[in-house]
């Protein structure tokens, strides 16, 4: 096992539990260019995140009492329902082609239906009079969409397949009566409302914490040189799906097979942990070496009984299987300060922002 490891970064410890799937339930269904402001690199497209930031700002002007939308929330619902109706075309209007169609509720059990639901649209949303399917990007069943949706883009008509109706008529079923979305439970309470399923509501809030995460550009005011060129470049890959053994000092990548766990990297172009630091540096003109446990011999070894307290912004962070026993390192990061690093932390979750102590076996950090 560690000499699979040493081959290629940087598999986690943890399994994750963050996956998107298109949500089926018997209720309700569900000018910017980047993930960050001023990113540029993200796993929504363009037109759908313009959407998200519509919706966001419009929703007020619908539900004046609600508190707390935000463009994440929206994406982290779009996310599970549809990831993001990816791979279809999305007009200037935002009329999504093909149309996203969730499976005939029939009770047939496929994609976990197990209620055969009535037409209630005679086809006109669904594109079926034998029976109810969910629609769009964010998945709302026709019935849902009637009382629900909203014309956001000003052609005189609500419909669910496209980008700027379905975000709004998101926003508003999330928002309910007046709910304050910066509250935690309520925000899970309407995640919930949305689909009555447990990890489902663990999914979207997953998504929508990477999000907001990625929304926020640090402070980099004290930083220069090496450092700010190095985290700069780390910061802009925000969104940036993880690949295991994908990403070089060129950019991101399609990786190989397989992890530990079985993930395979072959079809998803992006980085690893020990890629995504290797990227970042070459920005700077240093060459690191492809592994997490190579590169902990390069520039100046931080050892791990001084704590992260030691840690500068731009400083790779360290974990390892045997703490103190640098052919044991897992995973790789890049200190961003406070706290925190920019990390591709496993399979299944994108480069993002977490807590220095958010992975296992801390043992360290280099400063090349």
């Amino acid at each position: 096992m560690l000499l699979l490891f040493a081959a290629v970064c940087c598999a986690a410890p943890l399994s994750n539990a963050i996956s998107a799937y298109v949500a089926l339930t018997t209720g309700a269904q569900a000018d910017d260019g980047g993930i960050a402001e001023g990113g540029t690199a993200a796993d929504i497209p363009p037109r759908m995140l313009t959407a998200y930031k519509k919706a966001a700002r419009l929703v007020g002007t619908y539900a004046p009492t609600c508190r707390g939308m935000r463009w994440p929330i929206l994406a982290g619902v779009a996310k599970v329902e549809s990831n993001h109706a990816l791979g279809r075309n999305i007009t200037a209007g935002g009329d999504i082609r093909p149309k996203v169609y969730g499976v005939l509720l029939n009770g047939s059990g496929t994609g976990g239906n197990t209620t055969a639901l009535p037409d209630t649209d005679g086809g006109k949303w669904d594109g079926t009079a034998s029976g109810e399917r969910a629609v769009g990007p964010f998945q709302f069943l026709p019935s849902t969409w009637e009382s629900t949706g909203k014309d956001a883009n000003a052609d005189k008509k609500a419909d669910p397949h496209n980008a700027d109706d379905a975000a709004l008529g998101a926003a508003l079923y999330l928002c309910g009566n007046g709910r304050d979305l910066n509250q935690r439970a309520r925000l899970k309470a309407a995640i919930f409302q949305y689909n009555h399923s447990g990890p489902y509501v663990a999914d979207v809030t997953g998504w929508i914490d990477q999000y907001t995460a990625a929304a926020k550009d640090p402070d980099l005011t004290n930083l220069s040189g090496t450092a700010r060129t190095v985290v700069e470049a780390a910061l802009a890959q925000r969104g940036v799906p993880y690949s295991w053994g994908g990403g070089s000092a060129s950019g991101p990548s399609y990786g190989i097979c397989c992890s530990p766990s079985g993930k395979s990297g072959a079809g998803v172009e992006g980085f690893d942990c020990s890629g995504l630091t290797q990227y970042a540096y070459a920005r700077a003109r240093i060459r690191l070496p492809r592994t997490a446990a190579a590169q902990a011999a390069v520039g100046r070894r931080i050892p791990a009984r001084l704590g992260t307290s030691a840690l500068q912004a731009g400083d790779l962070v360290f974990y390892a299987y045997a703490p103190g026993r640098d052919a044991t390192i897992y995973h790789v990061g890049i200190y961003l300060g406070g706290g925190q690093m920019i990390n591709a932390a496993r399979p299944g979750t994108v480069v993002r922002l977490d807590a220095v102590g958010a992975m296992s076996g801390y043992a360290g950090g280099a400063r090349p």
